[in-house]
């Protein structure tokens, strides 16, 4: 390396991924600590609260099924309320874990590696607490099996052709390749929890689940291949979901629904609000595991310009559809998007358009994208709006439709409120469960966008020849 080049300031593109230089093995270290060590009181605090929601969310189901869906906010207009709002904005949670391991990877974009199996536990999870909604919508919640796609030769299950079922298909296939592909990453990495363990409890499910990996060259070959089908076979899936989703709203014929622009809106609102979320919960673990070195500043920018441009792409999104409503020269139309900004509604909307609109244009400016507070707050405000945007969509447009005498205003029920707030119950506590037993980074991804990993790195000098 010439002295021209080490005097050379390093731009945010060209500096190191991972901070501090360390070794294979103080990643390893780094890394395997947070599940060896002793169970921090507070993780038992956070846990303690998780599960308290979780018993509210278990406690709104059961009230659900002895009352009916009578005990929500539902009129009738409004037979689509929060359960479909929430569905929604789950699923949209859940597309930045597969975008980044998938998509990121077919890029080689390399500095996934510090982030995706984080992201990826939170598709799961966020996919989780998806299918709920779905599931005690329905109302007669003994006969949920009809949304499954059961053998139809005789004729028995009326709406195979709704877009409902395709749901079903969309999000499970979803839900069954994102386990498969966040499984398949782990290998490596419980095969390493296996060979550390030292209680022979630990040894023995390390090693069932390791599948007897050892590490060789034939192992990693067909795991790398494994890995890319995977990512090529998940790839399509980040699009299709979202579409397949946003398809039950713009087959119908109601106004603000039937548009062509909401499957490639949806889409990326979805990956809109992933990331954000993403960025949320990845502030406070660097912090509290102090794993600023592997998850660095350069990392939570790239995310941030991600959401810039994917905030714009859904702020584009919005004055399509009111120019849409416009050109089309559909009075219903018309009426359905002005009364969304001036209507009985237009305080959701507002704060739609704040929060995702406005609040990503702060990531314009370098000094606010790697400010920590700036990001933290912005992230939690943007994924308001993105629910907010999925209530106005569904809401606005079915309490107000083609006839005055039909309209009426929904409002929630605490029931509503609680089934809600209990499913975040649900997905911190899996959250924090996958965070205490199993590597919450990639150790064996990571350690390749270290010098170490480089065939011509010379070990003794430390540096590349």
């Amino acid at each position: 390396m010439s002295p021209e080049t080490e005097n050379k300031v390093l731009l945010p593109e060209d500096a190191p991924l991972i901070a501090g230089g360390p070794t294979f093995g103080k990643i390893t270290e780094q890394i395997s600590a947070i599940t060896e060590r002793k169970t921090p009181q507070v993780w038992y605090l956070a846990l303690g609260a998780a599960v308290s929601l979780l018993m509210v969310l278990f406690g709104s189901i059961g009230f659900l099924i002895w009352e009916g869906v009578g005990i929500w906010g539902l009129n009738n207009p409004v037979g689509w309320g929060w359960a479909i709002v929430n569905f929604v904005w789950w699923v949209g949670i859940g597309h930045a874990g597969t975008l980044i391991s998938a998509i990121l990877f077919l890029l080689r974009q390399r500095w996934r590696t510090s982030i995706n199996r984080f992201a990826e536990a939170m598709t799961l999870f966020a996919i989780s607490c998806a299918l709920i909604f779905p599931a005690i919508h329905v109302g007669r919640i003994w006969v949920v099996y009809w949304m499954f796609p059961l053998p139809n030769q005789m004729g028995m299950w009326p709406n195979f052709r709704s877009p409902l079922l395709w749901d079903v298909f969309a999000v499970s296939t979803y839900f069954a390749a994102s386990l498969l592909f966040w499984y398949t990453g782990l290998i490596p990495d419980l095969a390493t929890f296996r060979d550390r363990a030292k209680k022979k409890i630990k040894k023995y499910i390390f090693g069932i689940l390791a599948l007897g990996w050892r590490g060789g060259n034939r192992q990693w070959r067909h795991y790398e291949l494994a890995y890319l089908i995977l990512a090529g076979i998940s790839t399509p899936l980040v699009l299709s979901v979202h579409s397949v989703v946003s398809t039950d709203f713009a087959i119908s014929i109601l106004p603000g629904w039937h548009t062509t622009i909401f499957p490639p809106y949806f889409v990326a609102g979805a990956i809109f609000s992933g990331f954000a979320m993403v960025v949320t919960l990845t502030i406070i673990a660097r912090k509290i595991f102090s794993l600023e070195n592997i998850i660095t500043l350069n990392h939570l920018e790239k995310m941030n310009k991600v959401i810039l441009l994917t905030g714009s792409m859904v702020g584009y999104a919005y004055s399509m559809e009111f120019f849409i409503a416009w050109y089309s020269g559909n009075i219903y139309e018309q009426f359905a998007f002005i009364n969304r900004a001036f209507g009985q509604y237009a305080w959701a909307y507002w704060i739609m358009i704040s929060c995702n609109v406005i609040v990503p244009q702060l990531f314009w400016f370098k000094k606010l994208r790697t400010s920590i507070p700036v990001m933290f707050i912005a992230s939690i405000l943007i994924n308001v709006g993105m629910w907010f945007e999925r209530f106005v969509i569904v809401v606005s447009s079915l309490a107000q439709d083609f006839l005055p005498a039909n309209w009426d205003y929904y409002s929630p029920s605490i029931w509503d409120i609680s089934t809600f707030v209990g499913s975040f119950g649900l997905f911190f506590t899996l959250f924090l469960l996958f965070i205490r037993f199993l590597p919450m980074i990639s150790m064996a991804e990571v350690k390749t966008v270290l010098p170490e990993a480089d065939p011509h790195y010379k070990t003794g000098g430390g540096r590349h020849e």
